[in-house]
């Protein structure tokens, strides 16, 4: 399944800020794994980090493209 309309692709590296509201929540580089159907009008994807052993699921609105 292609969802074209995301802003990111599998494979890129992101930074991802769990929560914009506190200060302290989980951030860091990110790849992306997979992209995901929407929830609403945030697109989601499958995140994973080099230094967690699992993955995460992430809205576009907590990811800004890694520098």
């Amino acid at each position: 399944m292609a969802f074209d309309a995301h802003k990111y692709k599998v494979g890129q590296s992101v930074h991802y800020t769990s929560n914009v509201m506190h200060r302290f929540g989980t951030r860091g580089s990110f790849k992306i794994v997979q992209l995901l159907p929407p929830e609403g009008d945030d697109r989601q994807y499958r995140i994973k980090s080099a230094s967690e052993p699992h993955e995460r699921v992430a809205k576009e609105s907590q990811l800004d493209q890694d520098v």
